[in-house]
């Protein structure tokens, strides 16, 4: 299992908050299916860097379409899961 490392003015950001599934979610997917937009999109934000090497995070409806995202990711994941049996 890959091990992601952080510096330590990153410990709060929304990335280290994810770090236990940060290499397993296609985040590219979910960039373009919930907020319709590219991949290198959501890659800066959780970086902390835009495009033109300028700072940038999540706005606060940001963060709650992401957290959205994830809840229904899991969702259906579950629900795939469940339908093994």
């Amino acid at each position: 299992m890959a091990v992601m490392t952080l510096k330590a003015t990153q410990q709060d950001t929304v990335k280290a908050r994810l770090q236990d599934i940060l290499m397993h979610v296609s985040w590219g997917d979910i960039s373009r299916e919930y907020f319709g937009k590219s991949g290198s999109w959501l890659y800066h934000k959780l970086n902390g860097i835009d495009g033109n090497k300028k700072p940038t995070d999540f706005t606060m409806e940001e963060r709650y379409q992401l957290k959205g995202a994830l809840i229904d990711l899991s969702e259906r994941i579950r629900r795939a899961a469940d339908a093994i049996d």
